[in-house]
């Protein structure tokens, strides 16, 4: 077998290539996937309705979700089940028990 043999100026072009980074980019969070079912949503629910009732005045879907400790589409999703069963009254961007 024949081997290859490299020419001076064919090294010297590989020497003179600028080495790639090797930095990584951070991957955006993947959010995990809400399941949508009635099960899930008469829990989020839940925890929507017992953050309110801890709070006792209407707060914001985003101070909803922070004192429930779930996400904004959670939160969501609770106060679906909640405004359909009339729980709910909502003014001025704020949500309170009925």
């Amino acid at each position: 077998m024949a081997e290859k043999k490299t020419t001076k100026k064919a090294a010297a072009v590989k020497a003179e290539e600028p080495k790639k980074s090797t930095v990584k980019k951070a991957a955006a969070p993947k959010k995990a996937a809400i399941a949508v079912n009635a099960e899930n949503a008469g829990f989020k629910a839940g925890d929507v309705y017992q953050a309110l009732a801890a709070a006792e005045n209407a707060l914001t879907v985003k101070e909803i979700a922070k004192a429930a400790k779930i996400s904004e589409e959670e939160t969501l999703l609770g106060l679906g089940w909640l405004f359909k069963e009339g729980k709910l009254v909502a003014a001025d961007d704020k949500i309170t028990l009925a």
